[in-house]
């Protein structure tokens, strides 16, 4: 996504010669980014022109790097990396501050934190991996959109432009002091060396973590090494007949094209299938050499697609902060919108490029001081590293001020209410008391824990232990809690929504004599029904269960305790659009039965209400009118698994069910807060701290059924 470093009037790169084609090509990529985030839908596959960037910058960098090496037969290293600093750090240090700016006005202040830390974190081009793990995090899913998620790009090539000139200055080695002349011969087997291992693993990893895949440098390599190997075989293209070479241009041109018309995100990107738009902008450019205006070059080069490409880096740069700020501001934007969005960040994008970037990298003084050129590019990245420091040290204190004052009671404040002891398992409130945490109570709830900007955070130690399996393994974690010598074994299987309690059932356990044994896969039930990820057939889960099946069986716990919140399964596997609440009640009890006919007691632990919306959010919002953040209780229990799971229960008979709703919606309508304890974090989960709170109600009810069905 870069431009290249010449002096000419739209800033691209002299490869023997001016290439205006070259910058039509960043054109026709950017073009294909830009429409792609508008999010009109007749350009599915848009985001290859991330991949047409990749090829490009392969071959700017590696033909530079090769004319040096055949110029002097070194490479200078400083010289380099100083060229790059000032051409790319200014421009990029002042998208982030911008974009801290940005986040500030726009974003809820929930993910001030995280997006700060992702500003600090593209600031230093490292995003990429950052993305790349919150991608298969969990915990996660309630992140928005990073205003600096097209960093990630942006860090790969400049990991690549680490790497690259330093096997390349091996190679220069290599040549002086075996007396090779070859250059290029031996830059061809170098950059084998990188685009054979990185393609392969890029076709083994996208199919196995394709979310993970799409981020990291190692599959992306092979993309640009494509791009330096068209660099290092220029004197051969030059040999193409012209006419041969313009009929081979077009067609590369319509793979790129017809890529970013026919691809979607369901294609698992990159893999092989990369190959497209990626070998595509090989064939452009290699035809450019000699194809003249019969090839690709005729309409590549017209002026409106050359001026574009001369400012595609810094409309790179803006175009996506100013989406993800006027999303925040207008909610799904739609296509009009978002074309407008696309439109609007021409504006800024010309104006650093004219007057930040062109001053800068066409600056005499600056040109003649590698080290001046590093030191600039150095402080512009440090001022996005401070921009987003300061968003992280924005992030208020909310509703805790006053935390130390007197314990958070929780769900016992819902207990201190009821009249007599007769009440505690009904699951109305007492007529005529206000109980705290009711819309009659909110004024009582002055402080609260855990902080709302931090709730996502409050989660069980399960998750630090590596007890939740992610959702590319198949393989089930065994950990253990509760009493390691407990008489009676619980096995604890299911999502999340059973991985919520782990804290309370680990003080039940040490308290009663249960060893507890969690096993618990992210997103996935504990269901024969074949399950969906990310609108996709859910594998992983399916082969977990099975898996788990066999473990069970095979350790005989006393009970097996289940929860999830998945409510829909698929009634085809082949076709997505038939998950139905059916197909998993179905799932549900299958398993159920299976489980009861080997002699292993189900008891299930029901879901909670579902609030449908980010309560922590709200509640960092609204500090001080909590009742924005309520939610009908029964529209809640509507969308969340409960339904599902008493459908099931009601298929075995044998199947027990624990209900806890009364204990976390304890009126018609839900509150956020109950006891000076916020009651959910992450979509429909309650935090830790209101789990701990409800152990021993949990306890009350829980315990008969279990002591009862382990005999």
């Amino acid at each position: 996504m870069t431009s290249s470093d010449t002096k000419t009037p739209s800033g691209v790169s002299h490869i023997k010669g001016y290439r205006p084609d070259i910058e039509g090509l960043r054109a026709v990529a950017i073009g294909l980014v830009l429409v792609y985030h508008a999010g009109v839908n007749q350009l599915p596959g848009g985001f290859v022109g991330v991949d047409v960037f990749f090829v490009i910058s392969g071959f700017l960098i590696t033909g530079l790097l090769v004319r040096e090496i055949e110029r002097s037969g070194r490479i200078s290293l400083t010289t380099f990396y100083a060229r790059r600093a000032k051409r790319l750090l200014p421009a990029a240090g002042l998208v982030l501050v911008v974009t801290s700016l940005l986040t500030w006005l726009t974003v809820p202040v929930t993910s001030w934190r995280t997006f700060g830390l992702d500003i600090v974190a593209a600031s230093t081009y490292v995003v990429n991996w950052v993305l790349a793990g919150r991608s298969v995090d969990y915990l996660a899913e309630d992140v928005d959109v990073s205003p600096v998620q097209h960093f990630w790009s942006l860090a790969v090539e400049e990991q690549f432009y680490i790497v690259w000139p330093l096997l390349l200055v091996l190679v220069g080695l290599y040549l002086r002091r075996t007396g090779n002349t070859h250059v290029r011969r031996v830059m061809t087997v170098a950059i084998s060396l990188v685009i054979v291992p990185s393609f392969v693993w890029s076709v083994i990893m996208t199919a196995s973590q394709p979310q993970q895949a799409f981020f990291v440098t190692t599959t992306r390599l092979w993309e640009l090494g494509i791009g330096a190997f068209v660099a290092i075989g220029a004197p051969l293209w030059m040999r193409i007949p012209g006419r041969i070479a313009a009929v081979i241009g077009w067609v590369g041109l319509a793979a790129v094209l017809a890529s970013g018309l026919f691809l979607s995100n369901a294609v698992p990107w990159p893999g092989y299938a990369a190959l497209a738009p990626t070998l595509g902008t090989a064939v452009v450019i290699v035809a450019g050499f000699t194809s003249g205006m019969a090839g690709p070059a005729r309409i590549l080069s017209w002026r409106p697609a050359v001026w574009i490409g001369g400012i595609s880096y810094s409309l790179y740069l803006w175009h996506w902060p100013l989406w993800v700020a006027a999303t925040a501001y207008w909610g799904e934007l739609g296509a009009k919108r978002g074309v407008l969005v696309m439109l609007v960040s021409i504006i800024p994008a010309y104006l650093s490029l004219k007057l930040v970037e062109n001053p800068i990298r066409f600056s005499r003084s600056i040109a003649a001081s590698a080290s001046k050129a590093l030191s600039i590019g150095a402080n512009f990245s440090l001022l996005g590293v401070v921009a987003g420091l300061v968003l992280v040290l924005l992030v208020p204190a909310s509703g805790s001020s006053h935390a130390g004052a007197e314990p958070a009671g929780g769900a016992a404040a819902i207990a201190s209410s009821r009249p007599s002891p007769d009440a505690e398992a009904t699951s109305e409130p007492s007529p005529g008391l206000p109980l705290p945490g009711t819309l009659e109570g909110l004024a009582l709830e002055e402080w609260w824990v855990p902080e709302a900007v931090s709730a996502t955070e409050d989660v069980p130690e399960l998750y630090d232990m590596g007890c939740q399996v992610d959702q590319v393994s198949p393989e089930p974690v065994r950990c253990e809690f509760g009493d390691p010598e407990g008489a009676v074994t619980v096995a604890v299987a299911g999502d999340s929504k059973i991985a919520q309690w782990m804290s309370a059932l680990d003080e039940i356990g040490l308290e009663r004599g249960w060893r507890i044994v969690s096993y618990t896969k992210s997103a996935c039930a504990l269901s024969s029904g074949l399950q969906l990820n990310s609108g996709e057939p859910y594998e992983s889960c399916a082969e977990w269960n099975e898996r788990m099946r066999e473990v069970l069986v095979s350790e005989a716990p006393d009970v097996v305790l289940v929860s999830s919140r998945i409510d829909e399964a698929l009634e085809d596997p082949a076709d997505p659009g038939s998950a139905s609440q059916e197909a998993m009640v179905e799932g549900l009890a299958e398993t159920w039965a299976f489980l009861e006919e080997q002699g292993l007691p189900v008891v299930v632990l029901l879901d909670n209400p579902n609030p449908g919306f980010s309560v922590y959010e709200c509640v960092a919002e609204n500090p001080d009118k909590l009742e924005e953040c309520t939610f009908d209780r029964e529209k809640g229990i509507k969308e969340g698994g409960q339904r599902v799971q008493v459908e099931a229960a009601k298929l075995v008979p044998a199947v027990r069910t624990v209900d806890m709703t009364d204990l976390v919606c304890p009126a018609e309508t839900c509150v956020p807060v109950i006891g000076n304890v916020l009651v959910y974090r992450q979509t429909s989960h309650i935090t830790d701290t209101y789990a701990r709170t409800l152990a021993p109600f949990l306890a009350e009810r829980l315990a008969p059924v279990i002591e009862d069905s382990a005999g």
